[in-house]
């Protein structure tokens, strides 16, 4: 599924199968999807980092408040509202993924719901200082966040490679469509034969 930003979706199991990390929260509940996950998605390598959702509100709430007693501030849990409800995103369970795991958007009587924008202001401050702590080896979050984008990453390069259509060219811009390759197709056919055409002769008036 197409990812589009400011929304919440839902994981595909075969995620979980593939990366097997225990310390993922269980993605389904009593038969149904759990939990939602809000995506964000990083420009730099193209993965999407998904933080669950929960409607917990009062344990989520305790061990917010309980860090932020502790430390001034709480960047794990960010305590927020969802579709009018009470929620927790949980960054302290965030993952990293590829658009092909996304199963679907979450809807509310068939419709998507968008997280608030100043919520995902805050999320996205919260992650990309958690991210800068991990990367200096703080054990802050669950799970090895470090060993998934690896695995993601490497997801995606064989991808690529599988299907050279896929690799983004020289300009790096990635054709979105077939469309849109046969385009850039034909603008380098122009450019080459361009490049192999004989110079038009000057006419003998103006020879010297």
């Amino acid at each position: 599924m197409k990812y589009q930003p400011g929304y919440a979706y839902h994981i595909k199991d075969s995620y979980f199968a593939k990366v097997q990390d225990s310390n993922l929260m269980q993605n389904k509940e009593a038969g149904n999807y759990r939990p939602t996950y809000f995506c964000l998605q990083d420009k730099k390598t193209g993965l999407l980092w998904v933080v669950p959702m929960s409607t917990k509100i009062e344990k989520f709430q305790a061990i917010h408040d309980k860090q932020k007693a502790r430390y001034g501030k709480c960047l794990t849990i960010v305590m927020g509202e969802y579709g009018g409800k009470k929620s927790a995103f949980l960054l302290q369970n965030m993952f990293p993924i590829t658009e092909q795991y996304i199963d679907h958007i979450h809807t509310v009587k068939g419709n998507p719901v968008p997280v608030k924008y100043s919520i995902q202001q805050v999320v996205q401050s919260n992650m990309a200082q958690l991210r800068l702590l991990i990367n200096k080896g703080s054990k802050i979050v669950f799970s090895d966040v470090q060993r998934l984008e690896k695995l993601m990453i490497a997801e995606i390069a064989f991808e690529q490679k599988a299907d050279p259509a896929q690799a983004a060219p020289a300009t790096g811009k990635t054709p979105k469509n077939m469309k849109d390759r046969m385009a850039a197709a034909a603008d380098e056919a122009k450019k080459r034969n361009a490049g192999t055409q004989p110079a038009p002769k000057r006419p003998k008036d103006l020879e010297k």
